[in-house]
């Protein structure tokens, strides 16, 4: 009863049954129900109570409305040419891959029944671990095309009503062609729609009568009477709709949806354009006659939502609910006008200024470029510091938002990168643009004109000072030009303006944090630009800060060692206490300590440490530890050339200095180290691509601009680690290339951005091919553009290799090896600058090399053998060798005409078929969700179960309620859930909720973001725990070659996900395939690992195990030998894992015996092979996300950050292999008698 009546309002609208209905009430006995109240408000309502939907009369918006849902709803909308959203955004391939027999042999439980299906081979056969990738991997299929239920439905050429009519009820004209071939007219009335007497050629828009007229008050029922054919196959199209997850079919409403770098060829069935009149109409059926219904006050809209009560649960959920849904609706509204502005759609406000410097204003929002137009930033670095201080100034405001304090706005904030141009979007504060009295600032808080004028109104003094203390953010002087002194609560660069609407608003807010002082000291030096700069000390601009989790992670260090010492200290003044009360504080120690480094967690809960001063010891009595003492925060404005005219000031400024330098310290000697040492031990999940590297690098706090480091101290170390640095260098040498590409478009038209792109890429990328590659540039069109600067036409191979080589040593200070360009990992490469500068390409197998299109140097570009996606991307049964000659014909007949031309290119301008932006916004996570997420976690934790369920449960529909179910935020929640309900054998309940995962994640992330493959994994793990072992091996194969294209072939990683797969196919009773798969671990974990580590001995375990059920005892044998050694050298002869080998050693070597010595029987196939059950296969496990440690990844389990070992006994194993029975069967019913219903609350009792 707590949801919305709105919510059932949908509901209905999205019912099969009650399609037809957009323009209706509800009541209750009687009396009508407000829409936007909750249902148990309604009044006499009770469960299993009743109300009833009454049609109302139309307006001429609801009938808009109404001819958009119903178009859409029959299939009549054809493809959308949007500015925003790609091709193909937001498309799923999860049903896809699957192929459909495997799919019918399913029942709705998800068991596996026995059926033809089961005897078909499993997706694995003849898996190739070293071959390229196909990019068919990330395509959709070329699918039939729905059944069409109309010809066509558009608005008449009569359109709109005239005025006398309009006081009669007509709203709008209609055009209908239905698949008869019959033309009607409709008139959209108030009273619903009606068929009437117009024609192409006569006006006559009053009812037409039987037996060809009919009206009806839905325009869904009007086209069902008039055409026979309709029902039918409106049916039909409802069947081919139903055949994909309704995950897949729903709006992204909430969120930007993903869109693919790769995309199909235009003239494919996917992405082929059609015809529809009704395409070029839609401004008006969205927004009207004069667009007036699309012009909104976003400011007031920001702010009132913010204004909203929130004492009660009910009343936060509403507030985050409309906060996450206007966020989502501005950034939409902010990035179209972004790009308007980018193409020079928009005039600016002040044309006479340089480009630069101008603004502009488009859909109530306010534009402005991310350069340094006015000369701000002219001692910081200009354009290079205006470029990241918008950047640094939304997270600042990110920041702000989430810690939603009362009294303090912040506008509305979007960073938009496209065509090389990055545009700042900002809600209109009321007074912003509203010329002072002379003598009065612009600005009431902060530096007005730099450091040159500082305003210090009173008024922002309370707000600004929750802001600063929840930041870490210390008080502290400054002195403007004048010498005198200003107490600030926040940096000076953080403004406060007093708009007319009397709110507080609080801007720029880039300089939250201190400055990376020994970054500065070591890279950075005054100049007037950096070519006049010595090398060593020429970093672009000095706005290089620190991350804010990295002052959180310094705050929670130091607040440690204060607990601990006051802990040290109640010991030493105790004098003699009594054991129990020594005791009492030994317990009550550590407990303190791991609140305060558990608490604020990540960025969402920035306020919330102080209030965590007390804790319960374990024997139940209060250990109170008083941190008001502790006081930690810093001053942004240390090193900012401030200059102190009293001594007590100057010591003052130098203790803040110094400690910007112990946390800048606590960065090079603790954090960077930390991370390199966990990622060589394999302690946290390895990262696949530059985007999973840059956010575990954020999240321990590290800046981007370390790569260099990260890749230096990974150089010439483990195996591991030199993929790490193989990755770091690909990193940097795409945002270089990102740098250098931006830097060519910024002057360029829009109109040769595609000829730009492709020859630089050509230039990197496709130099293998042709050397001297010449841009593609039209000439005549190029006269039409005087002033733009056309340099990249001239840039070679050699100059666009200078140029990256200089980047990546000016903004990473990292020397690039002779040679770099053979070691590139080229289609990894162009997916992350494909990525980065937001570009679409034609899928196709780009030649690389002149040698082979499919076997470059680390290019995953070639066709692998077999269907791809375990036969759903093969399902015309064509072979390899026949895709590849038709894809060479296709290539060669698209490009002849070039060829016979020119030179043959990797990419020609045709090749990149769309830019799309690159968006970064402000908006909050949802605190309330997080709070029963966490108090979920801490639930299960303490072994409270049934309470952590329903807390996780809650959690899940409040992020559902609060995010809509398209957002990343729930996938995230859908992806934890499913691995609590794995952990407490809820299976069916674990495979719905990662199959939710896997589709929200590719529809919202992408089609190959990390998570979506890390979502695959461990669906395809639940769906081998459910049973469905064949279906499991699909998405694990789906998954593996999404690895190849965004990292490659051996990730150190991928050891986890072989290994299950070779249980899968054990369990399948393919042991000699399963045998394969283990030795192929092996290799990677002696490759990454080494050949004498814990993890090498533990996989040649399971690989010895594998030999004996492959009848190859002597092997076995020798296996299990390396594996007692590696044991007993590294963890000693008591360790449980040596004495484990140990005995399965000397079972192995009685067997091998006894094998020799019955020869005979084992040629006549008596040996039996073994019958596994799930609960006797070798132990798979899921797959750990980026930066995750093994003990998060398995509550309760001790990973110990190694394989786990085979939970068998060695007799039950022997006697498997001697032909004996299975022994240790174990019933099953109870959990397959579970029911796994992610939505019950509360969930299934553990036994």
């Amino acid at each position: 009863m707590q949801e919305q009546v709105q919510d059932l309002r949908q509901s209905i609208v999205e019912q099969p049954g009650t399609y037809q209905y957009t323009c209706f009430h509800l009541e209750h006995k009687g009396n009508r129900v407000n829409d936007f109240i909750e249902l148990s408000e309604v009044k006499d309502l009770a469960a299993g109570g009743e109300m009833k939907l009454i049609e109302d009369p139309y307006t001429e918006k609801e009938a808009r409305m109404h001819m958009i849902r119903i178009r859409d709803l029959i299939g009549a909308a054809g493809d959308r040419v949007d500015t925003l959203h790609g091709i193909l955004a937001g498309i799923s391939l999860h049903d896809t891959i699957v192929p459909p027999e495997m799919m019918d042999s399913h029942t709705q439980n998800g068991k596996a029944q026995k059926s033809p299906a089961s005897e078909s081979p499993h997706a694995m056969v003849d898996y190739d671990f070293d071959a390229p990738a196909s990019i068919q991997t990330i395509l959709p299929l070329s699918t039939e095309e729905p059944p069409k239920t109309i010809k066509g439905i558009c608005v008449s050429p009569w359109n709109p009503p005239p005025y006398y009519l309009r006081q009669k009820g007509h709203l709008m004209y209609l055009q209908l062609t239905t698949t008869e071939g019959e033309q009607f007219q409709i008139t959209s009335h108030v009273s619903g729609f009606f068929i009437n007497k117009s024609s192409n050629s006569k006006f006559d828009p009053y009812p037409r009568p039987q037996p060809k007229g009919a009206s009806a008050h839905s325009l869904l029922a009007l086209i069902a009477k008039v055409s026979p054919s309709f029902e039918a196959a409106f049916t039909a199209l409802q069947r081919y709709n139903n055949r994909k997850d309704p995950l897949a079919n729903f709006q992204v409403t909430t969120s930007i949806p993903a869109n693919p770098w790769l995309v199909p060829a235009m003239e494919s069935s996917p992405a082929a354009h059609q015809p529809d009149i009704t395409r070029t109409q839609e401004s008006y059926l969205i927004a009207g006659v004069d667009n007036g219904e699309t012009l909104r006050d976003w400011n007031e809209e920001f702010q009132s939502t913010r204004e909203l009560p929130k004492e009660t649960v009910q009343d936060r959920v509403f507030r985050e609910r409309l906060t996450m849904k206007l966020f989502a609706e501005y950034n939409d509204a902010a990035a179209r006008g972004a790009v308007m502005v980018a193409r020079g759609e928009v005039a600016p406000l002040n044309p006479t200024e340089n480009r630069d410097a101008q603004i502009f204003v488009y859909n109530n929002v306010f534009f402005s470029y991310g350069a340094d137009g006015v000369g701000t930033f002219t001692s910081e670095g200009g354009d290079d510091a205006a470029r990241v201080a918008v950047g640094k100034d939304v997270t600042g405001v990110r920041a702000a938002n989430q810690l939603d304090i009362d009294g303090l706005f912040t506008p509305g904030t979007v960073v938009v990168d496209y065509l090389g141009k990055r545009l700042v979007g900002q809600s209109i504060v009321p007074g912003i643009f509203k010329q002072r009295e002379p003598g009065e600032n612009q600005i009431d808080y902060g530096g007005v004109e730099g450091r040159d004028i500082v305003a210090d109104n009173e008024v922002f003094v309370p707000v600004f000072s929750k802001l600063s203390k929840a930041l870490k953010v210390k008080r502290h002087d400054v002195w403007d030009k004048e010498g005198k002194m200003h107490t600030l609560e926040g940096s000076v660069e953080t403004k406060g303006l007093l708009g007319t609407d009397g709110r507080k608003y609080v801007l720029d807010l880039y300089r939250l944090t201190p400055l990376d002082i020994s970054w500065l000291e070591e890279y950075w030096s005054d100049g007037p630009s950096a070519d006049s700069k010595p090398s060593d000390r020429n970093y672009p601009h000095r706005m290089a800060v620190l991350r804010p989790e990295l002052v959180e992670a310094y705050w929670r260090s130091k607040m440690a060692e204060f607990v601990r010492e006051e802990i040290e200290r109640r010991r030493s003044t105790a004098n003699g206490s009594a054991t129990g009360d020594s005791k009492g504080n030994d317990e009550a120690a550590p407990q303190v300590i791991e609140n305060v480094e558990s608490t604020d967690k990540e960025e969402n809960s920035l306020a919330t440490t102080d209030s965590k001063s007390d804790e319960t010891s374990a024997n139940g009595q209060q250990e109170r530890v008083d941190i008001s003492a502790f006081d930690l925060a810093f001053n942004p404005d240390v090193f900012c050339g401030h200059s102190p005219p009293s001594e007590e000031k100057k010591a003052e400024l130098a203790k803040d200095e110094e400690d910007v330098r112990s946390i800048c310290n606590y960065l090079h000697q603790d954090v960077i180290p930390d991370m390199i040492r966990d990622l060589r031990g394999g302690e946290v999940g390895f990262p696949m691509d530059g985007q999973s590297l840059a956010r575990l690098m954020h999240k321990r706090g590290i800046n981007v601009r370390y790569l260099g480091k990260l890749a230096s101290a990974a150089k010439d170390q483990s195996s591991r680690l030199q993929a790490l640095n193989a990755l770091a260098v690909q990193e940097m040498i795409a945002r270089s290339f990102k740098h250098v590409a931006s830097g060519y478009l910024r002057t360029l038209p829009a109109t040769f951005a595609a000829p730009c792109l492709s020859h630089l890429l050509n230039c990197l990328l496709g130099a293998g091919l042709n050397t001297t590659p010449k841009a593609h540039v039209d000439e005549d069109l190029q006269q039409l553009y005087d002033d733009a600067d056309w340099a990249f036409v001239n840039v070679s191979v050699e100059s666009l290799r200078a140029q990256l080589q200089q980047q990546v040593h000016l903004r990473f200070r990292y020397t690039l090896e002779d040679g770099w360009v053979s070691k590139l990992k080229y289609v990894q490469l162009l997916r992350e600058i494909s990525l980065k500068l937001g570009l679409q390409l034609v899928a196709k197998d780009y030649q690389f090399s002149a040698q082979s299109t499919s076997h470059t140097n680390g290019a995953t570009n070639g066709i692998t053998n077999g269907p791809t996606n375990g036969g759903s991307h093969g399902a015309n049964g064509s072979s390899s060798k026949k895709k590849k000659k038709n894809g060479d014909h296709d290539a060669a007949s698209q490009s002849s005409e070039s060829i016979l031309l020119t030179p043959p290119t990797t990419f020609s301008p045709e090749d990149i078929v769309n830019i799309i932006p690159v968006v970064k916004d402000t908006c909050p996570k949802s605190v309330l969700a997080e709070e029963a997420l966490e108090a979920g976690r801490i639930s299960m934790m303490q072994n409270q179960k049934e309470l952590g369920q329903e807390l996780l449960l809650e959690s899940l529909s409040l992020h559902e309620q609060i995010y809509g179910i398209l957002h990343p935020e729930v996938a995230r929640v859908y992806h934890q859930l499913s691995m609590l309900y794995y952990q407490l054998e809820e299976k069916n309940a674990a495979v719905e909720l990662a199959r939710k995962a896997v589709i929200v994640f590719e529809r919202t992330l992408g089609l190959d973001s990390n998570e979506t493959i890390l979502s695959y994994l461990n669906l395809g793990l639940f769906e081998h725990a459910n049973g469905n072992t064949k279906l499991a091996l699909v998405y694990m194969k789906h998954a593996l070659d999404l690895w190849k294209i965004i990292y490659g072939i051996r990730h150190p990683d991928s050891i986890t996900t072989i290994n299950n797969a070779a249980v899968m196919l054990q369990h399948l009773k393919h042991y000699h395939e399963s045998r394969i798969w283990f030795e192929t671990s092996l290799a990677i974990s002696e490759e990454v690992s080494g050949k004498n580590s814990v993890n090498t001995a533990t996989l040649c375990f399971q690989l010895a195990q594998a030999l004996a059920l492959d009848q190859e005892a002597k092997a076995a044998v020798n296996r299990m030998r390396e594996s007692y050694s590696i044991f007993l050298s590294k963890l000693g002869p008591d360790d449980r894992n040596t004495k484990e080998s140990e005995s399965w050693l000397e079972q192995l070597t009685q067997n091998a015996v006894s094998i020799a010595k019955h020869a005979k029987d084992v040629q006549n196939r008596r040996l039996r092979r073994i019958q596994l059950t799930p609960q006797m296969t070798l132990g798979t496990r899921p797959q750990r996300q980026v930066g995750q440690s093994s003990t998060d990844a398995a509550i309760g389990k001790d990973a110990m950050g190694a394989l786990e070992m085979d939970p068998r006994s060695v007799d039950e194993l022997i006697k498997f292999i001697e032909g004996g029975g299975d022994t240790t069967k174990r019933s099953s019913k109870t959990a397959g008698s579970r029911r796994g219903n992610p939505k019950r609350r509360g969930g299934a009792k553990s036994s």
